[in-house]
């Protein structure tokens, strides 16, 4: 069977866990699936960043007459080629990786079918954060792919019960793939990597808190700002965080206000090996988010064996399977602070999360793919 994969919306370290969680997939298709093919759609101004994926015996790409990062157009061109595209290209299942499923012609009617992927549905819950435009596109989006696709694929119960609360219709239809969470073994030592980030942002082993996170109101990095401002009478733990997209002028104007430039740092975009080697050599991390799809980075961490203090919100006490410290009152700077000198007292400890083993992902979303098997 050959799979098409639509990559079109990706815009390299734009797009965050979603990026990650996708590119993680695609190496599972390509060492764990020995039986289908499978067709990368990308743009012309991003196809760089997919030639990797040749190594793989399975493994085509497809660069289409479409630019990533222009995203009206890239939309415009979507809805209105790639599925005429795929067809003429003998594709037998498309899947889209988010919840923009392009116009297609019905499986009806000769069509291919759809396997969508929908992350979560932030925009229903946040409509602050977002534009107008943005709102109604992200509705008519959800909506067009629960109606559409064959199957629809989302990232934690969490995430189906609100699917299915908003979209009653797409029950039978809905089910759950946690992400897969790869760490990879490297090549230079975490410590040899650590040598250097001692040096360039002047920290130490244990001496300073970590949060890897975008800039968005959601991701409530100001609460942790104002617990950094508690804390610093009591000592100079610096936080570093590693934060992508979002408003980091706000983020940056938080930090004046609450007097605490000298505590912490932004990283802005890290390297994996640079973001594993900060998970491994903090004394705490941090992720104070009130609404996640998945949540990656915590899981990562606890992996790495840092001691993780996160929120309840949302899905994050299911993917981090209890196995965290959680804060009570996520809005709360005084509780952040009760809850940090707690979660400092804790041992430190590798955890491994085998429900989210990249083998194991893999082959759940080929028991999904397979249905869909000409001949099955």
């Amino acid at each position: 069977m050959l799979i098409g994969i639509d990559l079109l919306w990706v815009r390299p370290r734009i797009c965050g866990g979603t990026e990650s969680a996708t590119r993680n997939l695609i190496n599972g298709f390509g060492m764990y699936d020995d039986k289908n093919e499978y067709m990368l759609f990308v743009g012309k101004d991003t196809a760089e960043t997919f030639e990797e994926y040749k190594k793989y015996p399975n493994m085509k790409i497809e660069i289409c007459d479409t630019e990533s990062l222009k995203r009206v157009k890239r939309i415009a061109w979507e809805n209105s080629k790639l599925d005429k595209l795929a067809r003429s290209l003998g594709v037998d299942l498309m899947f889209v990786p988010v919840y923009s499923k392009p116009n297609s012609l019905s499986v009806e009617k000769g069509g291919i079918p759809y396997i969508t992927v929908i992350h979560d549905l932030q925009a229903l819950h946040f409509p602050e954060y977002f534009s107008k435009s943005k709102i109604i596109f992200a509705k008519r989006s959800w909506k067009k792919a629960c109606a559409e696709s064959r199957k629809v694929i989302t990232i934690s119960e969490f995430c189906k019960e609100d699917i299915i609360k908003n979209y009653p219709f797409a029950k039978d239809k809905t089910t759950v793939i946690y992400d897969a969470v790869t760490l990879e073994e490297r090549k230079e030592s975490s410590l040899d990597v650590f040598e250097k980030l001692k040096e360039k942002y002047g920290i130490e082993k244990d001496g300073y808190f970590y949060t890897l996170s975008s800039m968005l109101p959601h991701k409530n990095l100001e609460t942790l700002i104002k617990a950094m401002k508690l804390l610093k009478e009591k000592g100079d733990t610096k936080l570093v965080v590693s934060g992508v997209g979002g408003n980091k002028d706000k983020f940056s104007q938080c930090v004046k206000e609450e007097g605490v430039e000298d505590l912490v740092i932004d990283t802005g975009f890290v390297s994996d090996e640079e973001r594993d080697s900060l998970y491994e050599n903090c004394s705490l991390f941090l992720f104070p988010s009130i609404f996640e799809g998945f949540g990656m980075p915590p899981v990562e961490a606890m992996m790495k064996g840092a001691r993780v203090l996160t929120t309840r919100c949302a899905c994050l006490e299911e993917v981090t399977q209890k196995k965290a410290l959680y804060v009570d009152d996520p809005k709360d700077a005084s509780n952040w602070v009760e809850k940090i000198n707690e979660a400092l007292l804790l041992e430190k400890k590798k955890y491994t999360f085998e429900q989210y083993d990249i083998k194991n992902i893999t082959c759940e979303y080929l028991k999904v793919f397979n249905q869909y098997e000409k001949n099955s």
